[in-house]
Formats: C-alpha cells, structure tokens, sequence
C-alpha cells in the first residue's frame, strides 16, 4: 500500500493503503515565507559514546532550546528559529547527523485514511452486511462469531489452552488507547502507559487537554484502540475476545491524533518498551514524513532532505537494536500499498508533513520502510477471508530481504467475488473502537445509540450491568481492514508465545528472547501456497493491473505468506 501513516488498509495509507492520496504541506511561496524561520522541532542524534551533557550545553550555546534527551540511544530533540541549524547543529563535536522532527505552525492537507475503511467508501457500503448471531460457545465472546480472522490462525482452539498471562506485557506503539472501552479496561496497563506525543493543532484540531498532552487511557484517533482489541480484549463475557485476551495491555503512544508517527516520539516508545521490560510491541504505521527513507535521499532530494533521511535511518536502527538488546519482540505492519517491497513504485507522496510533496525514485537497496524494514522486526502481510492476499497488502519477490516473515488475517473489502459475501463488510476485521470517535463520524449518536450509517457500516454495541471498575458499561467495536489489522495478530501469537515458553530473563523476572518467539512463529506457522499460476489478478473486483501481484517462493516460504499464516493453537499446543 501506498504506505498511510497508519498501515490499515484504506485507500490513503495512514493507516496505509492501495489508492493513497498524497499529503502535501504547505506549497504556496506566501506559506513558505512565513514558516521558513518559525520555530521547528529537530532531533539531534550524537556519537555513539558522545557525553550527553556536553552536546546539551553546545546546542544550548547556539540558542537552540533543548526540549527532550533520550540518554539511551543518544538523541537530544531542540526547536530553533536557526535556519542554517542543520548545518550549525552538524558541526557541534560528537553530533553524528539533524533531522527534522516536526514544522512548528505549519498545516499540510487533511489525511486521507480510506483503505482501511474501504467499505465505508463504496457504492456498495449501503449494502447491510448480515451479521452473524451471538456465538455462546464456550470460550467465546457473544461477537467472536464475526471473527473469521480467530477461527484462521486457530485462536478459538488456542483459548481452550491458553488465553495468555497477565506477567506478559504487551505494548501498542499507536495513536492511543481507549481504556473505557469495557473489553479493554480489564487488561489496561495504567501504572505502565506512557503518551510520549503532544496533540498538533495543524494537524489534529484543537487541543483537548492542557498543554496538548493527552492522558494515557484516550484515543481521538482509535485505530490504537482497534488494535489493542485484536491483541488482548477481554474474554470476559462481552463484545469480542482477542487473541491474548489475558495479557497485560500497555499503551505506548508515539502516533498523533490525525495518524502521523513521528521520530521523537517513536524513538521514545521503543527505548521506553525496552527500560519498562515489555515483552512485544506492536508497531502499524510509518515514520512521517518519509513513505521510504533512503541512505543519501532519493535523486529528486535536496541536500537537507537527504541528511534528514540519514540520521532517521540511524537513528531508528539504534532504538531498534536497543528494543531487540532488551528483549522486545517487535511486530510491525508490511503496508497498504499493493506493492512489491523488493522493487517499491516511484514514491509520490513525500514528505508528508512540513514540505510540498515531489516524486521520488526508490531504490530497495538503500531506502527503508522504516520501522518495518529495520532489523529485528518481524513483517506482516494481509489476507482476507478466503486466505488470499488482500488486494491492498504489500508483499515481496525477493525471499533473502528479511522484509516479510509471516502473514495473518487483515481483511479484504472485496473478498469472496461471486459468493454474497462479496464487498461486504464482514470480511473486514471487527474491533473495539472508542465512541467518541463514532459519534464525530456521525456511526453513533450523542445518546450512544447507533446510527443508520453506523449499522450499515457493521458498527455494534454491547453493553453489560457489572463493567469493569473506571469503565464504561458499553462497549464500541466497528471494523477495518489493512496490514495494521494483520498485525496485531501476529502480535497476540508472539504474547501466547511469551506467555507459554518465557522464563526468567527480563527486569520483571519473566520473558523470552525475542529471536526465539520469531522462531517460534515461524515454526508453527500454517504454511500456504501462492496461488495457481504465481499470480494473484485484481482486475475482476475492480482494481486497475497495478495490483496484480506475482507470488514466488514454496509453501513452506513464499513473497505473499511468509513463512505461512500466524497459528496461534499452534504455538499454544
């Protein structure tokens, strides 16, 4: 997918997605003007070894206001009105490269965020999808029935064995999570979430609490929600059960409320999952404002961009490697734009934020998707009901890139041509959701009553007399599809894993080496052929040839599965 910020499949890649709508930042000369020496957010990343405090004193004798330290990997984040600060900033001994953080005052154009909720914008989606009774089997929720993605990687079986521990801490790098939400409030982490990002004006409309910092337990964005709810929602009688649904849930925010990750924060939550002990984390999106961060920029890169992009890249493998040396495993969606990550399309809409947008030529050999393609990082690809790739799911034909291991249900609109399922919503993946975040779109009403659209989109309720304490007593769950739908999955399996095979190994006295879950993943793994042919063609349910994708490999390791489809039973067992 053309990669949305947040990798859920929808047609502009926030989330990640096959027809991407290009960001654009300011592009008039007026707006140039005025932004060029505002105040802007950089994040400076030291030599390794460098003294920490002597680097604070030099860039605070260029005037620079030091606003955050990350000690362990040796980043320090500074605004400035300097214009020449990148090269000023360079220049300071034991400073290893600049980056920009974040324009200060500038507005690029609203997101776009459609693959992810393609149903929602297709002739079709007046269609009402039929949806599935209450399922009282034991060891269910009353909405499992409708999670066809549980039944695929064998959830459903593995809760009859395990449900997960609650000495298994699980972290969502997200855009929050909603911890009112009564199938999540059970498992939320409040002594261990942390918001490492401050609300943006320009971008994610007016500041709800003071400062702009939004407490732990809020989600105005609720694609963090939706993911927390496929690792671990409660099996608790209610809405929907999740694939650990006994495991701790830690918020980890690094995402803005409009789906924009960028570096400073995400640099944070991956150093802090390590320090707090967290077990997985989970990781749907991509580093703002490059879809690719390329080794000495792109050609069509200025000379600053592509310093930007050198010191992300360096930087982003340090907290990897930091996360990896403490024991996290780390999951992260392979993107929504339909494309072969060994040979990636021109890149068309970057930056993102900050700067007008230009194409851009990518060469796979020095350009990262980045924190997906950065080592140790376990790649997730989508599939749909039928167990094909979903249309929108990237994929490689390069099986020695390390960029995609295993594969895992993430939903296909357009799944089941020919059957009645066909471009309905429930081939999309159901989840919890935060109201608040309905009722803006107009799915829910001010008295929380569901709205026509909302039940033509397949959103649900479920309520209960005894709520968890601090939780509301209705829960919210509404679906989306993309490769962030897909890993969470994957994510869950690696908390089983965790939960049945760790040992003392952590700060907390409990975990498993994160090599050794990957192992375990792929092991276990369902293996699946490529399809008939080698070739996976779009065009009957409306795509354009661009999407038509070649599968290579052997069932045991191909370009679209990995190493197979996640299997959780078959961890647990």
């Amino acid at each position: 997918m053309h990669h949305n910020r947040l990798w859920a499949a929808a047609s502009a890649v926030l989330l990640a997605a096959a027809g991407l709508t290009a960001l654009t930042g300011p592009s008039t000369a007026a707006q140039q003007t005025v932004t060029r020496h505002a105040a802007h957010s950089y994040v400076v990343l030291l030599e390794r070894g460098a003294p920490v405090r002597t680097a604070v004193a030099a860039l605070r004798a260029q005037g620079a206001k030091v606003t955050h330290v990350n000690r362990a990997i040796g980043v320090v984040t500074v605004t400035t009105k300097d214009p020449a600060f990148r090269t000023h900033g360079a220049a300071i001994r034991g400073v290893q490269g600049v980056a920009s953080n974040r324009s200060i005052g500038s507005a690029p154009a609203a997101r776009p965020s459609r693959v992810e909720r393609e149903h929602l914008y297709s002739p079709a989606s007046a269609r009402l999808h039929k949806v599935a009774k209450p399922d009282s089997t034991r060891f269910t929720d009353p909405l499992d029935s409708q999670l066809w993605g549980m039944r695929m990687i064998g959830a459903d079986k593995a809760h009859a064995m395990d449900t997960g521990a609650k000495n298994v801490w699980v972290g969502i790098i997200d855009t929050g999570v909603d911890a009112s939400n009564p199938d999540l409030a059970p498992n939320f982490d409040w002594d261990r979430s942390r918001n490492f990002t401050t609300d943006m004006p320009d971008i994610d409309g007016p500041c709800e609490y003071a400062g702009c910092v939004d407490p732990v337990g809020v989600d105005d964005g609720g694609h963090g929600t939706h993911v927390a709810g496929t690792v671990a929602a409660s099996l608790n009688g209610m809405g929907v059960s999740g694939v650990a649904p006994k495991v701790d849930l830690v918020e980890v925010r690094a995402g803005q409320d409009s789906g924009y990750f960028f570096l400073q924060p995400t640099l944070d939550a991956l150093t802090y999952a390590a320090d707090a002990g967290i077990d997985v984390v989970n990781m749907s999106f991509y580093i703002d404002p490059w879809l690719y961060n390329c080794q000495g920029g792109a050609p069509q890169d200025s000379a600053a961009e592509a310093a930007d992009q050198d010191t992300i890249i360096a930087a982003v493998g340090r907290a990897l490697d930091y996360a990896h040396a403490g024991d996290v495993t780390l999951v992260a969606a392979l993107g929504n734009n339909h494309e072969d990550v060994a040979n990636p399309r021109v890149d068309s809409s970057s930056p993102d934020y900050g700067a007008p947008v230009h194409d851009r030529t990518i060469d796979n050999a020095t350009c990262l998707d980045l924190p997906v393609e950065g080592s140790h990082v376990i790649g997730v690809s989508a599939l749909g009901p039928s167990g094909g790739k979903s249309d929108y799911s990237n994929y490689t034909t390069d099986l020695t890139s390390g960029e995609l291991e295993i594969s895992a249900p993430g939903g296909y609109f357009r799944d089941g041509l020919g059957t009645p399922t066909y471009r309905t919503v429930g081939n999309e993946i159901l989840s919890t959701y935060p109201l608040h975040v309905l009722q803006e779109e107009g799915q829910v009403d001010a008295a929380g009553n569901i709205t026509p659209a909302g039940l033509a989109a397949g959103t649900q309720k479920q309520c209960t007399s005894n709520p968890f304490p601090g939780a509301d007593a209705c829960g919210y769950y509404t679906y989306l599809q993309g490769t962030s739908m897909a890993s969470p999955h994957v994510t869950g399996v690696a908390a089983l894993a965790v939960s049945r095979f760790g040992h003392g190994i952590k700060k907390h006295g409990f975990g498993l080496d994160p090599d050794e879950v990957a192992a375990i993943l792929a092991s276990t793994a369902t293996d699946h052929a490529c399809p008939p042919g080698g070739t996976a063609d779009y065009t009957a349910v409306g795509r354009p040839a661009e999407f038509n994708a070649t599968c290579v490999g052997t069932p045991a390791f191909n370009g679209f599965y990995g190493s197979g489809i996640v299997n959780a039973y078959g961890v647990v067992r």
